[in-house]
């Protein structure tokens, strides 16, 4: 298990190491406060870390970097985390740690499995998935729910107080529609008794009558007016739309591992738009457009267009309610970050709102809309098509079917106690995997072969590879140990699995403050391979006993990472597979 508290030894060995370089390049150059990067070379024979200090010093000392090189690798070696170092290049600087500190540092990674104790600050509001009420989710809808979720429990990882926030769109024009489809085409069942692809259905039926009766458009729009007026009959068949709406997202969500604290949509700001607008004309920041509509405009270095705020009929428009919005979150919960996210179709209207955040002057605090692609099938087609709505749902159906048959085909080199409870972590996995493990700035593509393929950067093979770990662990049948040296000479690939697991505090890190979930991807599935070729290579239950020890720590700390990893990204794993 992990400890329930984080060490930072990778950190502080770095912090040191970088002293020695910065008082080498400060006493024998004249440069101070260098700044110094390491990194790890991507050949394990290279070292540990390496640093390219004196390639970047080269200019400034004036000297050859190798020159600069030899002097930092002789500073180095009054470390006492050291075995070695090594110039190597054109003047980058490898390093070797002594056994000692390489176990150090995967004692520091095991321990930063464990979540930090939420700190006593102001929240960090994350707004993800956001759907329209009264429609069932598309597939589309698994960007923002996922992306978000993992974003959220990256924060709360590492110590944040989160709010995880279900922006609803639960108002508009086409829940008028919806009540003027029920009154004339419902089976005389209560609302509250249909399930949401019916609401679908009606909906659909709604605009299918209304190309041969276009009276049914003003009928659609007196019915959103009464709503908005707050008539009983009609706000009555709306909150049990909202209701029937909520309890399919609930069951959706739970099996995808997604949850939120808030779900307060757009009808919650409906009678606090006034003060926005008030607030807007008073300050000169809304002004007079066209027919008498309000509209922000910005300096023309700006190169946004007119920003739209309130129709000339006076009715307000989404971007109406995000003030609204804007203006709540900060007033009642103070938050030091907002993060909102969105497709890349959304980012005109998040940097107009910015903008116009500026000139009204708020005190916005630190705010991001959280961009992501598009989304594609590499394939073109699915199977679960139904109509015109590709439908979340029944892509995990599918996810879950095609798992169970690639289950079927590895006869008996696939163990398990329940087939179905597997076929439902590879499937679902697979499709938020398939999500999560691409950079969310580019349009995404989803490969059904490669999402559920036991080789290569997939949910299945995390899965596999936590699995096979645990399996080590449980014949092994002792408590495994945390050795306190290393007994004889770190083999290559015993040395480049402690480095790439002490990598995993650093990568929790950035993939945090960088709000990209795929840099976790991709390093879990890296340390999946570095195990798989240690575990492939080196004896560990057969070891001797000098080697059993760290061997089996080793393989023990790889699946608590792999498992945190997982979890984090919304995965669930296996213990047998």
């Amino acid at each position: 298990m992990c400890s329930a508290s984080r060490g930072f030894i990778v950190g502080l060995m770095l912090k040191d190491l970088t002293t020695l370089v910065q008082k080498a390049l400060a006493d024998e150059f004249g440069i101070a406060d260098a700044a110094v990067r390491w990194e790890r070379p991507q050949d394990a024979a290279h070292g540990d870390k390496a640093t390219p200090a004196a390639l970047s010093a080269a200019k400034q000392a004036g000297k050859a970097p190798r020159v600069i090189a030899e002097v930092l690798a002789k500073a180095l070696q009054a470390s006492p985390h050291l075995e070695r170092t090594e110039v190597a290049g054109p003047g980058y600087v490898n390093i070797w740690l002594k056994s000692a500190a390489l176990l150090r540092t995967v004692e520091a990674a095991q321990q930063s499995c464990a979540p930090l104790p939420v700190r006593k600050e102001a929240p960090v509001i994350i707004d993800y998935s956001s759907p329209n009420i009264a429609k069932p989710l598309g597939i589309h809808h698994i960007l923002s729910t996922v992306i978000g979720q993992a974003l959220t429990n990256l924060h709360q990882h590492a110590g944040y107080p989160v709010l995880r926030w279900n922006y609803l769109g639960d108002w508009g024009t086409q829940f008028g529609a919806l009540a003027v489809a029920i009154q004339h085409w419902s089976d005389g069942r209560a609302v509250s008794e249909y399930s949401l692809d019916e609401l679908l259905d009606l909906y659909v039926k709604f605009h299918s009558e209304l190309e041969k009766n276009p009276a049914l458009e003003e009928e659609s729009r007196a019915a959103f007016r009464r709503l908005e007026q707050n008539e009983t009959a009609i706000r009555a068949v709306w909150q049990d739309i909202v209701a029937v709406s909520k309890k399919s997202l609930e069951d959706l969500y739970k099996r995808l591992g997604v949850s939120f604290d808030l779900d307060i949509g757009e009808s919650f700001f409906e009678d606090k738009m006034k003060t926005i607008l008030n607030e807007g004309k008073q300050k000169k920041v809304f002004t007079e457009g066209e027919r008498g509509a309000l509209i922000v405009t910005f300096p023309e270095e700006t190169k946004l267009p007119p920003y739209l705020v309130q129709k000339s009929d006076g009715s307000t428009l989404y971007s109406t309610r995000d003030f609204a919005l804007m203006k709540y979150r900060i007033e009642t919960y103070h938050p030091q970050a907002i993060y909102i996210l969105s497709d890349v179709s959304q980012k005109l209207h998040f940097e107009q709102l910015t903008a116009s955040f500026a000139q009204l002057q708020w005190p916005i605090p630190r705010f991001e809309n959280v961009i992501f692609g598009r989304m594609r099938f590499s394939d073109r087609s699915m199977s679960t098509r139904r109509g015109n709505v590709l439908k979340l749902e029944h892509v995990l159906d599918e996810a879950v079917e095609r798992a169970k048959q690639v289950i079927a085909s590895h006869g008996d080199a696939i163990q398990t106690d329940d087939v179905g409870e597997l076929a439902d972590m590879m499937g679902v996995g697979a499709v938020a995997y398939g999500i999560l493990s691409q950079n969310r700035k580019m349009d995404i593509v989803f490969d059904w072969d490669k999402a559920l393929s036991f080789e290569g950067n997939s949910a299945p093979y995390l899965q596999y590879t936590h699995a096979r770990a645990r399996s080590v662990i449980r014949k092994a049948e002792v408590n495994v140990p945390t050795p306190a040296d290393v007994q004889g000479e770190v083999t290559s690939h015993e040395r480049a699995l402690m480095n790439h697991l002490a990598e995993f505090p650093m990568v929790l890190e950035e993939a945090r403050t960088t709000l990209l979930p795929h840099v976790l991807a991709n390093y879990l599935y890296e340390l999946a391979q570095t195990f798989n070729a240690f575990y492939n290579t080196e004896p560990i239950l057969k070891a001797d006993a000098n080697k059993r020890g760290l061997r089996l720590n080793l393989t023990a700390v790889t699946a608590t990472i792999l498992k945190t990893g997982a979890e984090l990204l919304t995965l669930r794993v296996p213990e047998k597979m």
